[in-house]
């Protein structure tokens, strides 16, 4: 029987960290897909003619319908299970990024990024919801703040890195190559992941989903994490993923390359930070604490951005640090909005906390394309006046963070669904 016994864990531990490999290779391709504009803006800019405001527009077509999946991803991994979305969504994603990589114009670039977000749009929830399944509420945070890193891999992957390799290749190619590697990996999830043990095997039936969904969306505790996210993530992705090196490049006078490797810092401190915030979180028991400490920092740090000389290479390389080094405090939103909702309905809890950081990227990429397009000293690709307005739109909306974090539930890292049940009774 000890045989028998041992047997079983390594069994299920071989599903596990199959499951929680793959889960990270997927992050990877979905951080690189989001971050990938700023890299190559100049090269698309030149080939499809367009201005700032356009770009704006192309690299939110991403965020638009990523926003738009999260509820629907989350029935999905709730009902048909993480695995068969995740499957669905490497192959969707992998076909896009072909099609990107081979687009002719403006328009046929932008459908495939919208097909990008839409097979991506699904990453993020299903991850969530195997680690949901296969690691304890205890070990929640820790694990989706490691592989969080390899996201951060795949963003750091499309800075400086990219910004080199389109001066070696295409940046058509890199696309085209990427998309064969998601197909890949669709295939890999397919046949080494599994759901869940089967004990814990817990799913929403496909009658009872939209029950399911509507005790999430009417839990009042359900709506602090999706303004936390709101706030602090769609800043954050505003700004790294496509108007951190503009900045750069027309305030401080980098070069694209440069503002690569400066950008790159920013994310680099953001995976060191990220595991030691999931881990102090849970070692100490503690999500609302944490989370209102890092909005607060978040939203001064975008007021060392503005308040940095110019030009200012090492100021700015210090403020890229700072901003990723408080920033990962709202990757907790996702543990409470899991912690206060039925373990059931965890992909869903975590979908709607989740779409608030792509709905307001969203919003936040083509706002400040408009504002840098139109703003103070308005020229041709941007005055650096007309940059710091579009970064101070983005510090005042970190501050929506601050005040959602003061509102969040004290889980003390465990779900609090039955108390919340029976406090409203």
């Amino acid at each position: 029987m000890a045989d028998t016994g041992a047997e079983d864990e390594r069994r299920l531990a071989w599903w596990r960290w199959s499951a929680f490999a793959l889960g990270c290779g997927a992050f990877f391709i979905s951080f690189f897909h989001r971050v990938s504009t700023g890299a190559i803006a100049a090269d698309l800019q030149h080939e499809f003619e367009i201005g700032a405001a356009a770009l704006g527009t192309l690299g939110a077509t991403y965020f638009y319908i990523y926003a738009l999946m999260q509820v629907p991803a989350g029935v999905l991994a709730d009902t048909w299970g993480p695995r068969a979305t995740l499957t669905a969504g490497m192959l969707i994603a992998g076909i896009g990024s072909v099609a990107y990589g081979l687009a002719g114009d403006f328009a046929t670039a932008a459908v495939a990024r919208t097909l990008v977000g839409f097979g991506v749009s699904g990453v993020f929830v299903s991850t969530l919801k195997l680690h949901a399944n296969w690691f304890a509420d205890r070990r929640f945070a820790t694990a989706v703040g490691v592989s969080n890193v390899s996201g951060i891999a795949g963003a750091l992957a499309a800075t400086a890195p990219l910004a080199w390799l389109v001066t070696v290749t295409s940046w058509r190619n890199v696309f085209v190559a990427t998309g064969v590697i998601s197909l890949v990996l669709a295939i890999a999830i397919w046949c080494l992941v599994r759901d869940a043990p089967a004990p814990r095997a817990r799913a929403v039936s496909s009658g009872e989903w939209r029950r399911a969904l509507v005790g999430v969306a009417t839990n009042r505790a359900t709506w602090p994490p999706f303004w936390i996210s709101f706030s602090m993530s769609g800043a954050y992705m505003t700004f790294i993923g496509l108007w951190a090196a503009p900045f750069l490049i027309h305030v401080h006078g980098m070069d694209p390359i440069a503002a690569g490797r400066c950008t790159a810092l920013t994310l680099i401190a953001f995976a060191c930070c990220v595991p030691v915030v999931g881990w102090l979180s849970d070692r100490l028991k503690s999500r609302r604490m944490l989370t209102l400490a890092s909005a607060t920092a978040f939203s001064i740090s975008g007021l060392v951005w503005l308040a940095l000389p110019v030009p200012s290479p090492a100021g700015a390389a210090l403020a890229a640090v700072l901003t990723g080094l408080v920033v990962p405090g709202f990757s907790l939103s996702w543990s409470v909005a899991k912690e206060v909702n039925p373990p059931e309905r965890a992909g869903m809890a975590i979908a709607v906390a989740n779409i608030g950081g792509f709905l307001a990227a969203g919003i936040l990429q083509p706002l400040v394309g408009w504002v840098v397009d139109h703003g103070a000293g308005a020229v041709a690709g941007g005055s650096a006046d007309a940059y710091r307005l579009g970064i101070g739109v983005l510090v005042a909306w970190s501050l929506i963070g601050i005040v959602a974090a003061t509102r969040l539930t004290e889980t003390r890292c465990r779900n609090v669904w039955a108390e919340i049940s029976a406090a409203r009774k």
